[in-house]
């Protein structure tokens, strides 16, 4: 296991995935933590910053371009920011199922399964956990 492939690609490419790491590292946290304290709060906010960073870096990333500079993986690039916008109303009014559900869903989708196709041959973090 290496990060230098990480730390040698585009500026853009390790503020993402140090960002998506935070973020995936923080809502397991978030998910074992009590629900509607001050900490879940806290924490919470920090990380709707860290997945709105992962997305909106996102926009730079292109090493994969099947429409124009894009691939279907961007399409997470407007569905996050929407669904944390969602997410925050929800909580803000109350609405906890919504709330849990619309968080859960960005874990799920944004984090773990955009993060599993990461790991594929060819693709850097491919690269830092199992080598060139």
């Amino acid at each position: 296991m290496s990060l230098a492939p990480l730390l040698e690609a585009p500026e853009t490419i390790p503020l993402h995935a140090f960002a998506a790491i935070a973020a995936f590292a923080l809502g397991l946290v978030q998910f074992a933590a009590p629900k509607g304290t001050l900490p879940h709060r806290t924490l919470g906010w920090i990380w709707v910053v860290l997945m709105a960073a992962v997305a909106i870096s996102s926009l730079w990333i292109h090493e994969i371009r099947l429409v124009g500079p894009f691939s279907p993986i961007h399409i997470l690039s407007v569905f996050v920011p929407v669904m944390l916008v969602l997410a925050v109303l929800h909580a803000r009014r109350h609405n906890v199922r919504g709330h849990k559900k619309a968080m859960t869903s960005i874990f799920f989708g944004a984090l773990i399964i955009a993060g599993v196709f990461t790991f594929l041959p060819g693709r850097i973090m491919h690269a830092v956990v199992f080598g060139p």
